[in-house]
């Protein structure tokens, strides 16, 4: 089930997309495999602090974060993963671990993976461990309004 401040955005402002629902997973990975779907089209949401704010990554399933790249692409001072104690209460509608990648819902930046930019369609986490949205990445990048950068490395 789609959580309804997600689904409120994205039917207010008018986005075709869709919902799967899969068996209930918890890696990325295992996510794309129970739901069909590429690993390359999943978008997995990494929660990170640069400088010690946080902000979300945003890249395919099947790769991985380079934090040098993110480092330099950023300009960040330091960078690393962010713990889930330290953003669980940030996300109270979404299962930790969950979080659909709009950053903007949550006052943080988002940087988006040029790997995934590169994909027509995407699907993510509808704040659940089984349910996805899948919509055109056109659209995920009108709302997000990202900064796409080269930062990730495939698996």
């Amino acid at each position: 089930m789609l959580a309804s401040r997600l689904k409120e955005m994205l039917d207010r402002e008018q986005i075709h997309y869709s919902t799967i629902s899969h068996d209930p997973t918890y890696t990325a990975q295992e996510i794309a495999a129970s739901a069909h779907i590429p690993g390359k089209n999943l978008a997995k949401t990494v929660i990170i602090k640069l400088d010690g704010r946080m902000a979300m990554a945003v890249l395919p399933a099947s790769y991985q974060i380079n934090f040098d790249l993110l480092k330099f692409a950023t300009g960040a001072g330091t960078i690393e993963l962010a713990e889930e104690n330290e953003f669980k209460g940030l996300f109270p509608e979404f299962e930790t671990g969950a979080m659909p990648p709009f950053g903007h819902l949550f006052g943080m930046d988002v940087y988006v993976a040029e790997a995934l930019a590169e994909d027509r369609e995407i699907a993510f986490n509808a704040g659940t461990h089984t349910d996805l949205v899948q919509m055109n990445y056109a659209d995920f990048e009108r709302l997000a309004r990202p900064k796409v950068l080269r930062f990730s490395t495939r698996h």
